[in-house]
C-alpha cells in the first residue's frame, strides 16, 4: 500500500513542482513563497516516509533518488518556460524533509512492531 501511495504521492509533487505558476493559480492552488521551504520539506518528508515503509530494503537507494529528483526539479523549474525560481535552498530543505521522513518511517515502524 506505501509503494501505490508513494508513486501517487511523487507524481502529484512532480505536477505541482513543474506546472507554471499561472497553470496553479487557474486552479485555485497559488502557492506563496511564504511557505516554500516548509512545502519543500514537507512534500520530501511524505516521500521519504512513504518509500522507507513501502521499500525498507532500498532506503539507501531511495535517499539518492529523492535527492536527485529535488535536484531536477529545481534545475527544471529554472527553465523559462516554467517560470519558477530555482533555489538551491529548496533542494536544501527537500533534503531536511528527507531526514524527517526517515525518522517518521522508524518510528512508524517501531509502533507498529517491527514490520519487515
Amino acid at each position: 500500500m506505501a509503494r501505490a501511495i508513494f508513486l501517487i504521492m511523487l507524481a502529484f509533487v512532480l505536477l505541482l513542482a513543474l506546472s507554471p505558476v499561472r497553470f496553479l493559480q487557474e486552479f485555485g492552488m497559488a502557492f506563496t513563497s511564504d511557505h516554500d521551504k516548509l512545502n519543500h520539506a514537507a512534500a520530501f518528508a511524505v516521500l521519504t516516509a512513504l518509500g522507507s515503509l513501502g521499500w525498507p530494503e532500498h532506503k539507501a537507494r531511495l535517499i539518492v533518488l529523492l535527492a536527485l529528483t529535488g535536484a531536477a526539479i529545481e534545475l527544471l523549474q529554472g527553465m523559462q518556460l516554467i517560470g519558477r525560481d530555482m533555489s538551491m535552498f529548496d533542494w536544501f530543505a527537500d533534503c531536511a524533509g528527507m531526514a524527517c521522513g526517515l525518522t517518521v518511517a522508524g518510528w512508524t515502524k517501531r509502533l507498529a512492531g517491527g514490520l519487515p
